[in-house]
Formats: C-alpha cells, structure tokens, sequence
C-alpha cells in the first residue's frame, strides 16, 4: 500500500496495565504476533496451526470486540488484527485466551508492511470499525481509507470481497464514500436508508459505539464489495 509515511500515528499506550494483562502482553503476543517477512510473501495458509477456509482483517481493531466476536463466531476463517495501541492488544487478548482462539493473529505496529506482503486475492473480508477521523486537512492523508490506500486493499481482496467500515464523524463518512464510490475496484452496496443507519446482525456493537451514541454521534455503517477483477 502506498502512503506517505511509515510513521504509526495516534496513542500507543494509556493506562497503566493490570498484572494480568501485562502477563498476557508477555506470554501470548509473541506467540500471535504477525510481522511481515523479510522478504517474498506471506502464506495465508502457514499463519494459523489449522487449514482456514477464508482470510478477515480488521484493521484498528479498538478493544477487540468486535473481532474477538467475528473469530468466535467464525472458527473457520482465520484472522489478522492490527492495532498499535497496547491496551486495546491487551483487551483482545484476553477474549483469545478466555475463548481459546487459535484463529487470530495480531499485528501491534504499523499494518502496511504486512498488507503489502500478503499475495494478491487472498482476503474475504476487510474492516476499518470507528478509525480515527483526523478532521484537520492537513492530516487527512492519515485516514486509512482514501486515496493513498484503496489501490492496496483492492489488490489483497478477492472479487466479491467485502470491505465494511463505519464512523460517527459525518465528514469522515463522506469523505470515505467519496473515495471508494470514485474507485472503479468498488462498490457500494446500500440500497435503502436502513443498509447505512442500522448494524448488520453479524456486526457485534463495540464499547466505542455505545460512547458515540450515548454522545449523540450517530454511527454509519458502510458495506462496499470488491468488483471482480477484468
């Protein structure tokens, strides 16, 4: 993926860690923790200890409830996280042990290194839940979802993939249908009010949701497909 830096933006860490928690950043990342390789490509089907039907990414995975939830739900796929913030890894890597996922691995650094080096094709589905909205203009190039990105996630999705997103900053929203309804890969597949302002049933809500919505930010949910190739 193109972009203009390497530089991975926003809080890494917040508060203090429970013991618990530290021991789980200890002990278990590195046994989840994804880099990408030194060179050629990553191999989907070498990432996880079981065959996998299907590749997700979540991209900003907040907490991780959301992509604790899909990887319970979904034992057959297999997952990449990708978040720098330590208390959200953290978080969701106390549902991995309480739940006993064997189908998550996790990237705590900037994600672009490893999207760059998985093969064309190979991921089924694609989120971006709630990232941070950089409203000033001058740091719109920051925003994961836009013209510096697009050709890269169009590359790593297969035809007919799905790329789901959501926020509750209204220009963020525009400014993301804007640019992946001008890209010829995608399309928006809403038909109706109802397929931007309702959660589809198979999208858990997030603690971030509930504080937009308890703040009177209403969140849009956004599903746009992957138009085959050629």
């Amino acid at each position: 993926m193109a972009g203009d830096s390497r530089r991975v933006y926003g809080r890494r860490a917040g508060r203090r860690l429970r013991p618990g928690r530290q021991a789980l950043l200890d002990e278990l990342l590195p046994k989840l923790r994804l880099e990408p390789p030194t060179s050629g490509w990553l191999e989907p089907a070498q990432l996880f200890p079981r065959a996998a039907d299907d590749l997700w990414v979540e991209i900003g995975f907040g907490g991780g409830e959301h992509l604790a939830w899909q990887a319970a739900h979904h034992p057959q796929i297999g997952f990449i996280g990708a978040e720098p913030f330590v208390n959200g890894v953290a978080r969701l890597l106390g549902y991995v042990a309480d739940r006993q996922l064997d189908n998550v691995r996790i990237v705590d650094d900037d994600v672009r290194p490893v999207l760059d080096a998985l093969p064309d094709a190979c991921v089924g589905r694609l989120f971006v839940l709630f990232p941070d909205p950089w409203p000033k203009r001058r740091h719109h190039r920051r925003r994961i979802v836009g013209p510096e990105t697009l050709d890269g996630l169009a590359r790593i999705l297969k035809d007919g993939a799905e790329l789901r997103a959501a926020s509750d900053d209204a220009g963020h929203v525009a400014w993301m249908l804007r640019h992946v309804r001008g890209h010829a890969d995608f399309e928006w597949t809403a038909r109706r009010p109802g397929d931007w302002r309702r959660r589809p049933d198979d999208w858990p809500p997030t603690r971030y949701e509930a504080k937009a919505q308890a703040a009177g930010r209403p969140p849009t949910y956004l599903c746009f497909r992957r138009r085959p190739r050629g």
